[in-house]
């Protein structure tokens, strides 16, 4: 029975879900772009006019060695940022790592260079190389441009072109995510300082006040328990919300602005406890917008889903419903608005066919869900040790030129586009 409640609970959300509305009344005014703050409302993201709005985006990773956006050896902000307008999508989701804000913190309040950046990650060889690189794609920039004045520049890009930015704290140390033994799992973990990230979320929600373009920020990627280390035995839903609450305040207390994008545990493929509203165990406490006083309309649920081997889309529908997607539908304790912020499969002929790729093309238009794919990235500056990393999941080909499966592309993915955001 409790199958059948759920599977009519999806039918009868998905049938009776309204579309998004475009900005601007009956007679045609249009608000400026970009509209904010965004709120919420129920399962709903409202702009400043209170028409519905949601995100159809693409992940472009920031947040590894070099602590940049990737792909600036092989094209410019403004090519990259117009291929993804191009695609109709709305928005990036674009990473960084803590261990950014902790050197402006040690080197005097300054962000360090891109010379010492990419040598520090690279070498003294290979550095130098890539750095000459990106400032011949890139002459905006010198060998004394620093990190965060290149995610200036891409935010600046993206609000000239449209695209909305949601930074995601993707990582404590600056490199490739994740791993349950790579020290960035849990609050505690060899990397993980819990009072580094809070710090680190109010240094950029504070900066990020300078970009048109910036409407939300993720507190954490993917909390999942670790191999081992003190960390592991305060890995519990109770311990989450704890800090949950703590980096949802440093966020807002910097810019009250900002949506803020919830994570859950196991690589955040679940967040049902706060959605069913049970106890976050192993207390009995339970979730409570009251626990974010002035600014529970700020809230929203991200999830991941990587169930790439996925033979049922009915399954696959009712796992996404139990591990979080209820909470956007009126069967939910807690209705949030809920996102799927990384999805993805290898880029070739055919993959995009299977069923996981196109059950979630359907699945998130049908829920008007928004969405951002992993991932943007043809190859890294430097990916586990790799340099020059090919990504046979990116959207782009290595070069970052075109695509790397333009029948996904023309087939599956901007039409999902065009059903999520009409």
């Amino acid at each position: 029975m409790r199958l059948v409640t759920i599977v009519a609970g999806l039918i009868g959300f998905s049938v009776a879900a309204p579309t998004n509305q475009p900005h601007g009344d009956a007679l045609g005014t249009r608000a400026p772009w970009p509209n904010g703050p965004l709120v919420t409302s129920g399962r709903w993201i409202h702009d400043a006019s209170g028409t519905n709005l949601t995100y159809a985006g693409i992940n472009w990773p920031g947040a590894a060695d070099v602590m940049i956006p990737e792909g600036l050896q092989y094209q410019s902000i403004e090519t990259i940022v117009s291929k993804i307008k191009s695609l109709g999508m709305n928005a990036i989701r674009l990473t960084f790592a803590i261990q950014m804000v902790d050197e402006i913190y040690s080197n005097g309040a300054k962000d360090i260079t891109l010379q010492k950046a990419f040598t520090q990650a690279l070498g003294s060889t290979n550095g130098p190389k890539l750095l000459n690189q990106v400032l011949a794609k890139n002459p905006q920039f010198t060998a004394s441009t620093t990190r965060l004045q290149v995610f200036d520049a891409v935010a600046a890009e993206c609000a000239k072109q449209h695209i909305f930015v949601h930074l995601d704290n993707h990582i404590s140390k600056g490199m490739w995510c994740c791993s349950t033994d790579d020290g960035n799992s849990w609050w505690g973990d060899t990397y993980f300082s819990a009072a580094n990230w809070t710090r680190g979320l109010a240094y950029m929600a504070n900066h990020g006040k300078q970009w048109t373009s910036l409407m939300s920020i993720g507190l954490r990627n993917e909390p999942r328990e670790p191999t081992s280390g003190a960390a592991k035995s305060t890995y519990n839903w109770q311990t989450w919300y704890t800090y949950m609450k703590q980096g949802a305040e440093a966020v807002h207390s910097s810019n009250p602005d900002l949506l803020i994008f919830l994570s859950g545990l196991s690589f955040d493929t679940f967040l049902t406890p706060v959605v069913r509203g049970t106890a976050l165990t192993p207390g009995t406490g339970k979730f409570s917008f009251n626990d974010f006083p002035g600014y529970a309309n700020k809230l929203v649920l991200e999830l991941h889903n990587y169930e790439t081997s996925a033979t049922n889309c009915n399954d696959l529908q009712n796992n996404l419903y139990s591990n979080g997607f209820q909470a956007l539908t009126s069967y939910a304790v807690n209705q949030f608005p809920v996102m799927l912020t990384e999805f993805g499969f290898q880029m070739d002929a055919s993959t995009w066919q299977g069923t996981y790729a196109s059950c979630l093309a359907s699945y998130l238009p049908a829920q008007k869900a928004g969405w951002f794919i992993w991932v943007l990235a043809g190859s890294y500056y430097i990916r586990s040790g790799t340099q020059d990393y090919d990504e046979g999941w990116g959207l782009l080909t290595h070069d970052w030129s075109t695509w790397r499966s333009p029948s996904y592309v023309n087939g599956a993915l901007i039409p999902m586009v065009k059903d999520t955001l009409s």
